[in-house]
C-alpha cells in the first residue's frame, strides 16, 4: 500500500493524495492550486478517475476541493465523503468558481477573437458542478465511516465550520490527514482534536514557522488599524476569504462597533458570502464557546447592525462614489472577484486603508502587496499603490507553530510525520523541528509516493520520559518521607507496601514490553 502526494507538497495549495490498497484506490482531497502555478488546475489527472473508488474531504475551501468537478468531468464517478456544512459550503463556492471562470473565459475570447487566436474553454461546465455534488455522502464527526474494507472517522478540525481531521484505516495501517487544523485557543470553532495512535500523520504545516499574537493583542491590532483607517477619512478595503474569515470579521466589527460607536458604512460585496453566512447561521450549535456565550445572551454573533450585504454588479459598482466606508469583499488573497474593482479605485489614493486579514500565497496580488509592491496592473491599467498597508494574521483559522507541536505531542504511538501544505522553506524548518523533538519525520516532494507498513507498536521517546519521571518521582518522594519520619510501619502497613511493591513490578514489566 502506499500513498501518493499530488498537491500540497512543499506549497500550500492544491491538496490532493492518492492511497492505492489492495484492490482499493481513493483520494483524500482533491483542490486547486492558487498563485504560483494554478496552470496545473487544467492538467489532466495522473490516474484515471474512473477507477478512483471514493474522496474523503477534509473541507470545502478550494484549496482542498476545487478540483472535484474536474474530477467528475473526467469520469469519476464514486462516492466524496465529507459533513453536511462541507457539502452545503462546495455548492457555494464550486458554483461562485464556475461563475467566475465563465466570466474569464468569456473576457478572454473575446480578446482571442479580436487577436484571430482560438477560443478556450473553461475547467468544468456547471453541469460537472451539479454532477458532482450528487455523488455526496453526508457524515458526522466521530462516528465510523465503513467503505468496503476501509474504515474512516471524521474528528472536528476547528478550522472553518464542518472541517475535519479524518483517521483512516486501511490494510491495518492507520493514517491522520490533519487536513487544515484550526488554533487551540479558537472564537469560533474549538479546538482540533486530540488523537494519541497513528502510523503516519499527514500533517500540515502552513503557519509552521510562525507564531500567532493572542486573541487580546490581535483584537488590540485590529482596533488601532481601524482606529487610524478611520482617521483617514477614506475607504477602508478588507480582502476576506468569504468563508469564516468574512464571518470572524463580522463578528469582530460588531464588537468594536459596540466598544466605538463609529457611524461609518460597512459592506459586505459578496453574494456567495451571504449565502456563507446562511450556512453558519444554520449550523451554530457547531460553534465555540464565546459564539455560545453570544447566542445564550440572545446575540446572533453574524448579524452587524448597518451593514449592507451588496448583490448586484451595480449595487457593487454604486460603492465606488462613497467616499467613507469599511468595504469587506472577496477574494481573499485578490486573486479575483469585486475586491479587484475596489482596487482599481482605491490603491492609488493615501487616505486608503488596505487590511489584509488571511495568508497570501506566493504568485498572488495579495501577496505583492503585502511584500510592497509599488504598481500594480488591475483590468489592464496600471495603477500606482499609495494605500496604506496592513496585514492581521491573529485571525487565521490555522494553527501556528506552537499549535501544530502541541497537536502533535499527542501522538504516543511513535508515527511518521509527512509534512505537507506549507511553503517549501517553511515545510522543511517546520519538519526539522519535529526531528528534533525525537520524529520521524518526511517532507515529500510533489509526485513522491511512501510505501505504507504498520508501525511496531510503542511509546515515542520524546514523550515517555516527561510522564515516567513525574510518576516516580512522586513515589520516591513518598518513600523518602516515610524513611524520614522513622516511625513504625505495622503488618497492616507492610502489606500495603507490599501490595504497592508488587504494583510498581508490574508496570515496569509493562513499560519493558513496550
Amino acid at each position: 500500500m502506499r500513498i501518493t502526494f499530488l498537491g500540497a507538497a512543499r506549497e500550500v495549495t492544491g491538496s490532493c493524495y492518492l492511497i492505492e490498497g489492495r484492490n482499493k484506490r481513493f483520494l483524500v482531497d482533491c483542490g486547486m492550486v492558487q498563485g504560483s502555478g494554478e496552470e496545473r488546475n487544467a492538467a489532466s489527472f495522473p490516474f484515471d478517475p474512473g477507477n478512483i473508488d471514493f474522496v474523503l474531504l477534509t473541507h470545502a475551501h478550494l484549496d482542498h476541493s476545487g478540483r472535484i468537478p474536474f474530477l467528475y468531468k473526467d469520469g469519476f464517478r464514486g462516492k466524496i465523503f465529507a459533513t453536511a456544512p462541507t457539502i452545503e459550503l462546495c455548492e457555494v463556492l464550486w458554483l461562485d468558481m464556475y461563475k467566475i471562470m465563465l466570466e474569464e473565459t468569456n473576457r478572454t475570447n473575446r480578446k482571442n477573437l479580436r487577436a484571430g487566436k482560438p477560443s478556450i474553454e473553461p475547467l468544468y461546465t456547471e453541469e460537472d458542478v451539479l454532477g458532482a455534488l450528487n455523488l455526496f455522502e453526508p457524515v458526522g464527526y466521530d462516528e465510523i465511516v465503513p467503505v468496503d474494507t476501509v474504515e474512516s472517522v471524521f474528528r472536528n478540525a476547528a478550522h472553518i465550520i464542518g472541517a475535519a481531521t479524518i483517521e483512516v484505516w486501511v490494510d491495518g495501517v492507520k493514517l491522520v490527514f490533519s487536513g487544515d487544523l484550526g488554533p487551540f485557543y479558537n472564537v469560533m470553532e474549538g479546538s482540533p482534536p486530540i488523537i494519541d495512535e497513528a502510523d503516519y500523520v499527514i500533517l500540515e504545516s502552513t503557519y509552521g514557522n510562525r507564531r500567532h499574537k493572542t486573541l487580546e493583542e490581535t483584537r488590540e491590532e485590529f482596533e488601532n488599524a481601524i482606529r487610524e483607517a478611520l482617521k483617514s477619512g477614506g475607504k477602508v478595503l478588507i480582502p476576506s476569504f468569504v468563508v469564516d474569515r468574512a464571518q470572524r470579521l463580522i463578528y469582530e466589527l460588531s464588537l468594536l462597533k459596540n466598544k466605538m460607536k463609529f457611524d461609518f458604512p460597512i459592506f459586505f460585496d459578496s453574494p456567495m458570502g451571504s449565502k456563507a453566512t446562511e450556512i453558519y447561521q444554520k449550523y451554530l450549535g457547531l460553534m465555540a464557546g464565546e459564539i455560545q456565550k453570544q447566542i445564550f445572551q440572545g446575540h446572533d454573533p453574524f448579524v452587524l447592525p448597518g451593514m449592507s450585504y451588496v448583490s448586484s454588479p451595480d449595487e457593487s459598482r454604486a460603492i465606488n462614489q462613497i467616499e467613507k466606508a469599511i468595504v469587506i469583499a472577496g477574494s481573499g488573497m485578490c486573486t479575483g472577484g469585486r475586491i479587484i474593482h475596489h482596487l482599481k479605485h482605491g490603491l492609488w489614493k493615501p487616505n486608503t486603508d488596505l487590511i489584509f486579514v488571511g495568508y497570501q500565497a506566493q504568485g498572488t496580488l495579495g501577496r505583492l502587496l503585502v511584500d510592497g509592491i509599488k504598481k500594480v496592473k488591475l483590468f489592464g491599467e496600471e495603477i500606482s499603490v499609495k494605500a496604506k498597508i496592513n496585514t492581521i494574521n491573529g485571525f487565521s483559522a490555522h494553527a501556528d507553530q506552537d499549535d501544530l507541536l502541541k497537536w502533535s505531542d499527542y501522538f504516543q504511538s511513535n508515527p511518521t510525520f509527512v509534512v505537507t501544505h506549507g511553503e517549501e522553506e517553511i515545510a522543511e524548518t517546520f519538519g526539522r523541528i519535529l526531528e528534533k523533538r525525537g520524529r520521524a519525520v518526511v517532507v515529500p516532494q510533489l509526485g513522491d509516493s511512501i510505501e505504507l507498513v504498520k508501525k511496531e507498536k510503542k511509546v515515542c521517546v520524546s514523550e515517555a520520559p516527561a510522564v515516567e519521571s513525574s510518576v516516580i518521582q512522586e513515589i520516591s518522594s513518598k518513600v523518602k518521607s516515610l524513611q524520614e519520619k522513622k516511625v513504625y510501619i505495622g503488618t497492616d502497613g507492610d502489606h500495603l507496601l507490599h501490595s504497592a511493591l508488587l504494583l510498581i513490578e508490574e508496570a515496569e514489566k509493562a513499560v519493558m514490553k513496550e
